[in-house]
């Protein structure tokens, strides 16, 4: 969908709600259970289309807690039509436990064609020119260079306890991993492609190319098990949990993945995260939001597989970053990995309409964004080789030359990722939000970090 159908359809929406029959009322204070099902429809030229469905119960009980659920469940079943799945059932219960907060997840995601660019940023070089020479139908299509193939389980289990006044909690959870990862399957990459349009044989994709050189040790290269403690501090202020318009939420944790806990690849983590919700104008109208996250390794190394995840605590649960919906709008998934990461998000919100149909609580809003992030901590991306792992002097004078290639024409250090864009938001008794959003990278090196992207998902960003 090209960004002028997007305002289109936006322009459509708001005048639709501007003339809309229904007034204004005071909120409807929900009981009970509501459930929130939804469409999951999108498409990536490389898995194919995405077709699927996800569904959102609350349980409010005697409406007390409203906005607030006392419990609710999420699960989410997608399937691409080039093989790749993604499973997600996820529960959240505020109540069972006197004073403490539970929430789980199981998350099961069965990546034919994963994103892989390399580490360190604009260190690690995206060729552009040939990705979009071969979608222009220039030459054979160049997107599977930067692939892999990965099979990821995650599940995990968080508890909250107060400590202060429900302000100030304490964090502590379980998280087990387990990833399978190797190179594409180029029949299933080319399947239906004419031939021009396949991506050859010949032509190594830079995960293969990472492991040739060492950058990703044969101990981790296919994966493995990450067996993990999360520890962590809590400020949390915010008026409501779903739609937030006011209020502080932080939090601070650490990631302990010990070799005698049954992690495969045994490292140590931390992350620092600071929400603030600022109205502008009162009754939700608008609102000022950002969030600053810094996140790093403690030493100078990390399974290259964890590198991906943004560490959470508590309802949500650990996704795939720097780059996509939940992390930064605009930029291509996965672009920026290193051991240390800072990001930042910034959000004008403005709900342009609220109103009662069919006894629900319905609001309409639009958003512009800035996100933001860059490593500042460096993956070890020097070649790991030496002679004795090649058959011949020559084979190993090819891979240093080829390495020496890639690595002259990265940059000679990371810089800020940056992109900017415009969201349109439904939002039903205040927890069921239905997003569509459109980033764009911005800056002198925005073509190493994508064309942009359109996403229709749920809830905000943070």
């Amino acid at each position: 969908m090209k960004l002028k159908h997007i305002a289109i359809l936006l322009l459509a929406v708001v005048a639709f709600a501007l003339t809309a029959q229904a007034q204004e009322k005071k909120e409807i204070v929900k009981t009970g259970y509501n459930f929130g099902p939804l469409p999951a429809v999108a498409f990536d030229a490389d898995k194919g289309f995405q077709l699927g469905a996800l569904l959102n119960i609350y349980d409010f009980g005697d409406g007390s807690t409203y906005p607030n659920p006392r419990q609710q469940w999420y699960f989410e079943a997608s399937f691409f039509t080039k093989g790749s799945q993604l499973y997600t059932i996820s529960y959240d219960n505020k109540f069972s436990i006197p004073g403490t907060r539970f929430s789980t997840t199981l998350t099961v995601a069965n990546d034919k064609a994963m994103d892989f660019y390399g580490f360190n940023g604009y260190e690690s070089y995206y060729d552009f020119d040939k990705v979009q020479a071969g979608k222009d139908g220039e030459s054979y299509l160049y997107t599977p260079k930067y692939r892999i193939n990965r099979l990821a389980a995650l599940f995990k289990g968080d508890f909250i306890g107060n400590i202060w006044q429900n302000k100030f909690f304490w964090e502590a959870g379980y998280h087990l991993s387990y990833f399978d990862i190797g190179a594409i399957n180029r029949s299933k990459i080319n399947k239906n492609k004419e031939e021009s349009e396949i991506f050859p044989d010949s032509e190594p994709t830079l995960y293969e190319q990472y492991r040739e050189w060492g950058i990703i040790s044969d101990e981790e290269a296919d994966g493995g098990w990450n067996s993990t403690v999360r520890l962590g501090l809590l400020y949390d202020t915010r008026d409501k949990e779903g739609a937030p318009s006011r209020g502080l939420w932080a939090e601070a944790h650490m990631t302990l993945a010990p070799k005698w806990l049954g992690t495969s690849s045994p490292y140590y983590k931390y992350s620092a995260t600071l929400r603030h919700y600022v109205p502008l104008v009162s009754r939700d109208v608008l609102t000022f939001a950002y969030r600053l996250n810094y996140q790093g390794a403690i030493g100078k190394s990390a399974p290259y597989y964890v590198l991906p995840y943004i560490t959470t605590m508590g309802q949500s649960y650990d996704r795939d970053g720097m780059g996509g919906f939940r992390t930064i709008r605009g930029l291509m998934r996965d672009r920026v990995q290193g051991l240390d990461m800072a990001s930042y998000n910034v959000e004008l919100r403005w709900r342009f309409v609220s109103f009662a149909l069919w006894n629900q609580n319905i609001a309409l809003g639009l958003n512009l964004f800035s996100d933001g992030t860059m490593v500042t901590k460096d993956y070890d991306m020097s070649f790991q080789r030496t002679l004795a792992d090649y058959a011949s002097a020559e084979d190993y004078a090819r891979s240093k030359s080829a390495y020496d290639e890639y690595i002259s024409r990265g940059e000679s250090a990371d810089a800020p990722h940056i992109t900017v864009g415009a969201g349109f938001r439904f939002i039903m008794n205040q927890n069921f939000i239905v997003c569509l959003e459109y980033g764009k990278p911005v800056g002198k090196l925005r073509k190493q970090d994508g064309n942009g992207a359109f996403y229709i998902n749920t809830g905000y960003l943070f």
